[in-house]
C-alpha cells in the first residue's frame, strides 16, 4: 500500500512555510511521497502574479533533494481552472485501489470547502489533513460541522482505508506568506531566508516581483 499526500496552491512563490508544513506533515504520517501541485488558475483565488512556468520552475527547486516532497504539474497542463475533483480523480487513476491519497489543506482553505466545485465527493477519493494551527480563529460553516460530526477522526495517523475522513494535524506556526514575501521584493527588500536560497537565485536570475523601474 502507498500513501501519497497532495499539496496545491498558487505558489506565488513558494516559500518556507509551503515546505516546512509540506515536509513536517509527511514525516508525521510516514508518507511515501507528498506532491505540491501548482495551480494554473485557481478558481477562488486572484491570478498569480508570474507565469505557470515560472512557479513551478521555482517549486522544482525547492524541493530538490528533499525526501518525501516532489512536484506534480498536471493542473498546469489543463486549459480550464484547477478544481480539485479533477486532480483527484485523475491521480486516483493512477494508484491502486488500496493505495491511500491525502489531500492536505490549510484551515481556512478547509473552512471554504462548501464554495468548491462538486465538494461533496472529495471523500470519495482521499482522505483530509487539515493543517491546524494555535491562531485559527475562523468557525466552521454549518455545512462542514455536519461533514466533520460524520467523517471526523481524532489520530491521523489511525486513519485506514484508501479515503473517506477527516483529521487535523497540528503545525508549527510560521508567520511568513507570499504576499508578504511579494511586497517585500516589490520594495527592494531581500526576502532572504523566508524562501530556499535555490528559490531567491531563480527570483533574482528572472528579475520576478520586482517594482519596474
Amino acid at each position: 500500500m502507498r500513501r501519497v499526500g497532495i499539496l496545491g496552491g498558487t505558489f506565488d512563490p513558494v516559500h518556507i512555510g509551503h515546505l516546512r508544513g509540506a515536509l513536517e506533515v509527511a514525516e508525521f504520517m510516514s508518507l511515501d511521497e507528498l506532491r505540491l501541485l501548482p495551480n494554473a488558475r485557481p478558481p477562488h483565488r486572484d491570478t498569480p502574479q508570474v507565469t505557470p512556468e515560472n512557479r513551478l520552475a521555482m517549486v522544482t527547486r525547492a524541493v530538490e533533494g528533499v525526501d518525501w516532497l516532489s512536484v506534480d504539474d498536471r493542473e498546469l497542463a489543463r486549459d480550464k481552472p484547477s478544481y480539485t475533483i479533477d486532480t483527484l480523480e485523475s491521480i486516483r487513476g493512477e494508484l491502486a485501489a488500496h493505495d491511500q491519497l491525502f489531500l492536505v489543506l490549510g484551515w481556512d482553505a478547509f473552512c471554504g470547502l462548501p464554495g468548491w466545485h462538486r465538494w461533496e465527493e472529495l471523500l470519495q477519493h482521499c482522505h483530509i489533513l487539515v493543517l491546524q494551527r494555535p491562531d485559527a480563529d475562523v468557525e466552521p460553516p454549518d455545512a462542514l460541522r455536519n461533514l466533520l460530526a460524520a467523517r471526523s477522526q481524532s489520530d491521523p495517523t489511525d486513519l485506514a482505508g484508501p479515503g473517506g475522513h477527516i483529521s487535523f494535524v497540528w503545525q508549527t506556526p510560521l508567520a511568513v506568506s507570499a504576499t508578504q514575501i511579494r511586497q517585500l521584493l516589490a520594495s527592494g527588500k531581500s526576502v532572504r531566508f523566508l524562501v530556499p536560497d535555490a528559490v531567491l537565485a531563480y527570483i533574482d536570475a528572472h528579475d520576478l516581483y520586482r517594482a519596474p523601474n
